[in-house]
């Protein structure tokens, strides 16, 4: 499977080669930010199948995990690109937003629902997680 896509504003583009780990819809209250106060969906691919071109930006921060995540996003146009955890750098998360063909993935699980707002609406389809998450390749 090759998957494609970028910012909003072309500067950065990447491509992947391989199948997600795992595809997850994240409400914790990080993503939540970066998401502009929806969720995110995040696409987890092994961080050597995808190749990036162009400067992408890194924020920092500790998820509610507990983990130490780099969120990273185009400096020029501030689309979010990538999400990798510092406890798994195996695997880089893809938000799915940014590829050409979102309809490339389907999410297989919410997590972190507990900090969801009342108004979030959950696939009932798929498995939701109050709070942590599986590792990847678990569901």
């Amino acid at each position: 499977m090759t998957i494609t896509g970028g910012c909003a504003c072309g500067k950065v583009r990447y491509t992947i080669e391989g199948e997600p780990v795992v595809t997850r819809v994240c409400w914790c209250r990080a993503c939540q930010f970066t998401g502009g106060g929806n969720t995110p969906v995040n696409a987890v691919f092994k961080t050597e199948d995808v190749k990036i071109e162009g400067a992408l930006a890194d924020f920092v921060s500790e998820a509610d995990s507990g983990n130490q995540v780099h969120r990273r996003f185009c400096p020029t146009c501030g689309t979010p690109v990538t999400v990798q955890s510092e406890a798994r750098p195996q695997y880089l998360g893809v938000r799915a937003g940014t590829m050409d063909d979102p309809s490339a993935v389907k999410p297989d699980m919410t997590i972190w629902i507990s900090a969801a707002p009342p108004w979030a609406i959950f696939d009932d389809t798929i498995p939701c997680y109050e709070h942590g998450l599986p590792p990847p390749g678990k569901k």
